[in-house]
């Protein structure tokens, strides 16, 4: 249980704010190339602040805040220039860091445009996506984790969720509920729905883990007939501090990611990475696409894990009220997450850098993760594919024809083998 100060410390994410301070030390994904085949610039939310994200007819990106500092016109409306951004109404021009560096009106004044600086920050792209750091400098180095620069087949689910993410994040270090919500709870809802729910979901833990790690928490466990040798122990999977979750498993990768938009809204995202045994060529660009979590009527759609997963995010309300709240001994990993939220917003405090900051360039960071995810590796990318938000994607029966073509040469070359 907290108190109303301690739940604020934590989900609060705006300028000034400690936990805002501390996750404007990261990059975020907030756009998808694609976004700017057909306009230069786009209104974008982040960390409470409203930003004008931008793209020279050069191919850069920059990003700077929305409201133009003479008259507070929308920059999203301004024209793009290949060394800034010049605001519509008036003229007022902006380099990529925010300094204005033209005023056409103000000719006879010119020490005034040297007065007047913007909020800027810094962008790039990676993976198909548009990432953007918004803090102090020196900006940190992008860090290219395994699943956006790797080789395969690559989707992107994405929605709004109304609620803080700090709830999201917390339901990452909560393993028992997959064999609640995503088992029990599933299995009920495909009886009364009529289909048979995925059993990998339904195994029961026997034991959990939790290691604190450079990238954050590792989290492991060992369910009903499994034992430590299993990969869900003996490597696990990490939630990489602060906003991301990193699973796999039947040779998919994905990244789970949970963008601050606000302290009530979040931008959720599933990046995919599909390479069943073999060396795929990276697209250029991932295949995009938006998952449902509402149907007609207003009710959550929970015949899916990621909606089983929004329906108890979102049902604890905007921001969890965390004075109400009762943890147990199973809820070890979410004391363990707080505790990292508040020593590293005193390292931000103290001017350090936070956990998992990187200084050095770098071509890929491997992250460990498990493959024989749940025991049920031969079954489990259909399993995965078909009951969560993948099922959306344009592309699902092509995922499942490549999954299951793999899984079907492994299996004729065994029995060649065995006949031999």
């Amino acid at each position: 249980m907290l108190t109303v100060e301690q739940n604020n410390e934590l989900t609060q994410v705006g300028p000034g704010t400690p936990m805002g301070e501390l996750l404007r030390r990261y990059w975020y994904p907030i756009a998808f190339e694609q976004d700017f085949d057909s306009v230069p610039s786009r209104s974008v939310r982040l960390l409470s602040e409203d930003w004008t994200l931008y793209k020279t007819p050069g191919g850069k990106f920059g990003i700077i805040q929305e409201q133009c500092a003479h008259r507070r016109a929308s920059m999203t409306y301004g024209v793009v220039h290949e060394d800034g951004i010049r605001c519509g109404y008036h003229g007022w021009k902006y380099d990529f860091t925010g300094q204005c560096v033209e005023q056409p009106a103000e000719a006879e004044n010119q020490n005034f445009k040297d007065r007047v600086k913007m909020k800027g920050g810094t962008a790039q792209t990676m993976g198909g996506m548009v990432w953007v750091y918004v803090g102090p400098d020196p900006a940190p180095e992008l860090p290219r984790f395994d699943v956006f620069v790797k080789d395969g087949v690559r989707d992107v689910g994405y929605t709004t969720i109304p609620c803080n993410w700090l709830q999201i994040m917390e339901n990452s270090v909560d393993p028992h509920h997959v064999e609640w919500l995503h088992g029990y709870y599933f299995n009920f809802v495909g009886e009364t729905q009529g289909f048979e729910a995925p059993k990998a979901f339904q195994k029961r833990h026997i034991k959990t883990g939790f290691d604190e790690m450079e990238w954050g928490i590792l989290k492991r466990r060992v369910l009903e007939g499994s034992t430590e040798e299993g990969d869900d122990w003996k490597i696990g999977h990490p939630l990489v501090f602060p906003f991301y979750m990193r699973v796999g498993g039947a040779y998919i990768d994905q990244m789970q990611i949970r963008v601050p938009i606000d302290d009530t809204h979040t931008w959720k995202l599933f990046y995919s990475t599909h390479n069943p045994g073999e060396q795929l060529d990276v697209q250029d660009r991932p295949v995009v696409y938006e998952y449902l979590w509402k149907d007609d009527e207003g009710r959550f759609i929970t015949d899916y894990i990621e909606g089983q997963d929004i329906m108890a995010w979102v049902s604890q309300g905007p921001i969890t009220d965390r004075t109400q709240e009762h943890l147990g001994r199973s809820d070890a990993g979410v004391a363990l997450l707080r505790k990292m939220f508040k020593e590293n917003m005193r390292k931000v405090a103290n001017g350090e850098d936070p956990l998992g900051t990187i200084r050095e360039k770098h071509e890929i960071i491997n992250l460990p993760c498990e493959k024989d995810k749940f025991g049920a590796e031969r079954t489990f990318a259909a399993a995965w594919i078909n009951g969560g938000s993948m099922r959306y994607s344009p592309i699902k029966e092509q995922l499942l024809e490549m999954h299951e073509s793999y899984w079907a040469g492994i299996e004729a070359a065994e029995k060649a083998g065995a006949g031999a």
